[in-house]
């Protein structure tokens, strides 16, 4: 039996937990917490890669700078409907 948690596990728990907050101002805190966390992880690969990669990549790394700005602002309905999508993405996808 293999007991490694699986990325997929992570992220799909985190987005069930935006769906199932009650309170609004926590799913948006969630949210915009995601947003950072995503934004960081993109920063940090960015840094790592080696230049020729940074072009080879430049409009995948713009096109993930703009999902997640186009995340910002959203209210908690959203968050949750955008939530719900990542969790049934995620569900489709597993092998």
């Amino acid at each position: 039996m293999n007991d490694s948690i699986k990325t997929d596990d992570v992220i799909f728990n985190f987005f069930k937990q935006i769906c199932d907050e009650k309170d609004d101002n926590k799913c948006i805190e969630l949210g915009n917490n995601w947003i950072n966390a995503m934004e960081l992880n993109l920063n940090n690969m960015e840094k790592n890669l080696e230049e020729k990669d940074k072009i080879k990549h430049k409009d995948d790394i713009q096109n993930n700078r703009n999902h997640l700005n186009s995340l910002k602002g959203k209210s908690s309905s959203e968050w949750r409907e955008y939530a719900t999508k990542c969790m049934v993405e995620i569900m489709d996808n597993k092998v």
